[in-house]
């Protein structure tokens, strides 16, 4: 029988607050000040929560990516999503939006008409997720994944629970396939629940806390963070393990990942490996 070892806390980082698309708020753990990336993990941005008066909310128009996968997770409001190959959705809360941009697309994501006429309040993330030189320039696919779809976990307190949006907790797997291997899910923790999850050696493995404390790693040398932080575990083991603390809720997303450990060249939109993929980029966007 093998006894699992829980890995140690390597950094906590806090997210920067940070102004971004045509105007709207992101806090942001990575890339920032200081942390840069951790393979294949380009970006998180955590959207809001932001309340929006009637005909104030903002998104992202029209931009180009390619290389990379981004993806949507919306916790409260309403997006659609528009891209030049013509297809169209639309996401509510709960729902993924998984985007492979590959050899490339220019799309926009805004607030629905709905939304933006009543207002409300948006709150979500996007993770940028890094690809393989062998698969930056495959054709650009999506996959939109409803609420329903998502398959979630209850604990054994009966009332915690995990969506699995990517890769495999206890035994259950996500209906979203990934490119390379990935790790994305949200867990929802009553006071004093403790979570452990089985990884790969070889990933990167982070936690963001979405809101309340936690505390994380080595039963002896637990780390504390709170909401707005990220905290990244080491290499040291094949086990991670957190709680909440016994006076807070914990929210949280925990991302993992196979690290590429390829060259790579990142400006703007674009992720490649080398500067003339890029420059080739920015010739054919330019059309």
């Amino acid at each position: 029988m093998n006894i699992l070892k829980t890995r140690s806390i390597e950094h906590i980082v806090t997210a920067e607050k940070v102004i971004e698309g045509g105007g709207f708020p992101v806090r942001r753990p990575i890339p920032n000040t200081e942390m840069e990336q951790i393979d294949p993990f380009l970006l998180l941005d955590h959207l809001g929560p932001t309340n929006w008066g009637p005909g104030e909310a903002i998104g992202a128009p029209d931009h180009p990516h390619r290389g990379f996968e981004t993806v949507t997770y919306l916790l409260a409001g309403e997006n659609e999503h528009k891209d030049s190959k013509g297809n169209h959705g639309r996401l509510r809360p709960g729902d993924v939006q998984w985007m492979t941009a590959g050899s490339g697309v220019v799309h926009s994501e805004l607030p629905s008409p709905e939304f933006l006429e009543k207002g409300g309040i948006m709150h979500g993330f996007q993770v940028w997720i890094n690809l393989p030189s062998k698969r930056k320039m495959i054709p650009p696919s999506y996959q939109d994944t409803p609420s329903d779809r998502i398959p979630e976990i209850f604990l054994e307190d009966k009332k915690s629970k995990v969506r699995v949006i990517a890769g495999e907790f206890n035994g259950v797997n996500s209906v979203i396939k990934t490119n390379t291997p990935i790790l994305f899910v949200h867990a929802l923790l009553e006071p004093g629940v403790e979570l452990k999850h089985h990884v790969s050696t070889d990933d990167n493995i982070m936690g963001y806390l979405i809101s309340g404390k936690g505390e994380f790693g080595l039963k002896d040398e637990k780390k504390s963070a709170s909401e707005g932080q990220l905290v990244v575990f080491s290499h040291d083991g094949d086990s991670i393990s957190l709680r909440s603390t016994d006076d807070s809720n914990l929210e949280l997303l925990i991302l993992g990942g196979t690290p590429i450990n390829e060259p790579m060249v990142r400006y703007g939109p674009f992720v490649m490996n080398t500067k003339e993929e890029i420059f080739q980029a920015f010739h054919d966007f330019s059309k």
